[in-house]
Parts: structure tokens; C-alpha cells; sequence
């Protein structure tokens, strides 16, 4: 099967099929990179991998197949007010909300990829996504660890569901998209050289983006020039060759305000910002404001100091 796709008025799918059969090989790559070395001990890192697990689910126990799903995710630019001007600032994809719902991603399974009805589905929230994706065919890993769909680029978000549909199977052996054979851009552009030869696997330990998704101070090896988004980092997608055309399909957020900016960067949180940064961003959890605001506070400032007189 081809990748197939799927589209809504306002967004483009592409999905593949693995049979269940698979799980057992799906988990023994993990455990094999595991045994030989090739993960990051890094502490944070590791509890993102604890609870990953491939195996059919209890609630859905005659699961035959798993569906994994890419759905088109734009990098999005935002403009901070300060001291009379404006700062742009990059949000990637994966940190804000695509409006995507779980009741949404399910009628794209039932009604568009499985279609016959009387089958169940269950979500996949334990599963290695990018392994999935790369080993049913549907996408590939670029030397910078990435997931890359075809006409995506790796600007996406992966999505996978058990079903007890018995649909083809597309298991093919993983490989390294054709770009990146002779190419070492990402590796050039790595601002804390997290990127290797070898097989794209990267030192997850020293990815900007592990940093600049948990709290606490940044490490003093991560120089001030190595900060490029609000969260994550886009170096190494920028300067991609796979995403030379989807890069230009960039969008925008609302500007944030002089005053909005100055609250954020002095960690002055009240309802009014917090209600604002919510709409604005679609990134910033109302639920999780005491521990996400101080991260988007240390975050904003790294990229705009010494750019701007915090003192007014």
C-alpha cells in the first residue's frame, strides 16, 4: 500500500497499517539500542521511555492491527513586543495545540481509513511513534532523529491507534531518507552537536530540546547563541533539504503585547495573561500554569536577552 492520505477542509492525513504481529519486533529495537548503549542515560530522557511499551492493549485484546496516522503540523512564528519592538519567535510543531480532538482523530479512523463499520479502536499512547511510523513505511528517520512523511517533511504530529480490523500489512525494513546519505547539514547547523554518523540515533543528553522542555536552569555548556525557539529547537528543520517546500507554508500566531511580554519575563502570572498566553500561544496548558510558566519565562528570555532592557 502507498502512503495513503487522507483530507478535511483544513488538514492533510497520511496513514499506514502494521499488523500486530510486529510488536514483538518493534519492541526488541528499543530494547537492542538499549542493551548496545546507544541511549542517552540522561535521567529525564529515560522516564520519556519507561512507560513506552508495544503491546496490544487490555481493552482491546483481539487488536490485529495498529494504524498510524501524520497529520501536516506548521511551524508557527509569533511576534513578542518589547521596548517598542518586535521580536519574532519560533513555535514548532508539537507545542501548541492543533485543535486536533481525540473524537476527531477517531472519526478520521472509523470513517475515513477503516470505513466498514463494527470495528473498535483503541489509542496507541504507549507506542514509539517514530519507530512505528518508519517501520511501516510511512515515513523515514533523517540523520537528526526526525520522523519525515513525504510531503510533510518532519513538520507533523504522529498519531496511532489499535484496531481489531484486519487491514494490510505494511512492514518494511527501517531506513534513512535519501537526503541525508551525503548530506551533514543538521549536523553543521546542531547547536549543542547532539547529531552523530551513526545511524540516527542522536545523544538525546545533549539535545537543546530535552533542556528547554523541563525547569531549572540550562546547563552553563548550552551557549547563549544556541537558543532558537520558544520551545524545542528548529536548527537542524530549518536548514533541512526535506523541508525546503513545507517550510515556506509557516504560519502565525497573535502578537504578544509589550505588556503581556514584560509579565512573562519577570514570571508575573495573573488570569488575565494566563487567559491571553492560552489563546494566543495554544501552547500554554491553563491546568499546568504553575509549572509550565517559569519554563516559558527562563525560555522567552533566553531569546530575548541581552536584546532587551528588562529594567523598564
Amino acid at each position: 500500500m502507498d502512503s495513503m492520505g487522507v483530507s478535511s477542509t483544513d488538514r492533510v492525513y497520511k496513514f499506514r497499517a502494521l499488523s500486530v504481529d510486529h510488536l514483538g519486533e518493534l519492541q526488541e529495537c528499543i530494547d537492542e539500542l538499549k542493551r548496545a548503549g546507544k541511549l542517552s542515560s540522561h535521567r529525564i530522557y529515560r522516564s520519556y521511555l519507561r512507560n513506552k511499551k508495544f503491546e496490544v492493549p487490555r481493552n482491546l485484546p483481539d487488536a490485529k492491527s495498529l494504524i498510524v496516522v501524520a497529520a501536516f503540523t506548521k511551524l508557527m512564528l509569533v511576534d513578542f513586543h518589547a521596548n517598542g519592538r518586535k521580536h519574532e519567535v519560533m513555535v514548532p510543531p508539537q507545542y501548541y495545540s492543533t485543535g486536533l480532538t481525540e473524537e476527531t482523530l477517531r472519526n478520521l479512523i472509523l470513517e475515513r481509513i477503516i470505513v466498514e463499520p463494527g470495528y473498535k479502536i483503541e489509542e496507541a499512547r504507549r507506542v514509539h511513534l517514530k519507530l512505528l511510523a518508519a517501520r511501516s513505511g510511512l515515513g523515514r528517520y533523517g540523520r537528526n532523529n526526525l520522523c519525515y512523511v513525504e510531503g510533510m517533511g518532519s513538520l507533523l504530529t504522529l498519531f496511532a491507534y489499535f484496531t481489531d480490523c484486519q487491514l494490510e500489512d505494511n512492514w518494511t525494513e527501517m531506513r534513512m531518507m535519501d537526503y541525508c546519505k551525503e548530506c551533514r547539514i543538521c549536523m553543521s547547523y546542531c547547536p549543542t552537536n547532539c547529531i552523530t554518523e551513526e545511524n540516527f540515533v542522536i545523544d538525546a543528553g545533549k539535545c537543546l530540546s530535552l533542556y528547554n522542555e523541563i525547569a531549572g536552569e540550562f546547563p552553563r555548556w548550552i551557549g547563549p547563541k544556541a537558543h532558537n525557539a520558544l520551545m524545542g529547537c528548529m536548527k537542524c528543520q530549518l536548514h533541512c533539504p526535506a523541508n525546503r517546500e513545507v517550510i515556506k507554508q509557516t504560519g502565525r500566531f497573535e502578537d504578544v503585547t509589550e505588556e503581556e511580554t514584560a509579565k512573562i519575563l519577570k514570571g508575573t502570572l495573573d488570569d488575565k495573561l494566563l487567559d491571553s498566553l492560552s489563546r494566543k500561544l495554544r501552547e500554554f496548558d491553563p491546568t499546568q500554569s504553575e509549572d509550565t510558566f517559569p519554563i516559558l519565562t527562563r525560555n522567552l528570555g533566553a531569546l530575548l536577552n541581552p536584546k532587551i532592557d528588562l529594567s523598564k
